[in-house]
């Protein structure tokens, strides 16, 4: 087609100002990212509790599962270790020592040389035990000690 158009020319460029350079900006970014993620691990012991604290609330739930005959809830909160060499149905024998237990208290202990929890119980004639807990994916009971 000829003829006269409207707009003759090409069109203007859309940014004709010298770029600017915001180096600022990208720091701000990446600063922004490493403040957050050192903030994220410094919480995680807020909201996951400490070493001790998990150590005692597995070993509440596990004592609590074998009061109530759970044997399966106590089956899945033993360490691997534990698993191989219990069955379910034996796991009472094993741990309880005569009816309900309280947890009083836990210390920092080791285990074939791999840093563990032993969670003191207190049962109900009066007799204390030590429960391991040790780290595999979270809190395990991984043994007994009178």
């Amino acid at each position: 087609m000829n003829g006269p158009f409207l707009y003759d020319d090409d069109p203007a460029p859309l940014h004709t100002g010298t770029p600017r350079n915001r180096p600022w900006l990208l720091l701000a970014i990446f600063g922004g990212t490493v403040v957050l993620g050192v903030l994220m691990v410094l919480a995680l012991p807020v909201l996951k509790g400490s070493a001790e604290e998990q150590s005692r609330e597995v070993v509440g739930v596990f004592l609590s599962a074998l009061n109530q005959g759970d044997t399966d809830t106590a089956f899945q909160l033993l360490c691997q270790e534990e698993r191989a060499r219990l069955a379910p149905d034996e796991i009472a024998a094993a741990y309880v020592v005569d009816g309900p237990g309280e947890v009083t208290g836990a210390e920092e202990a080791t285990l074939d040389g791999e840093p563990a929890q032993r969670v003191q119980v207190e049962w109900s004639d009066g007799s204390t035990s030590g429960l391991t807990v040790v780290n595999e994916d979270g809190p395990h009971v991984c043994g007994v000690t009178a």
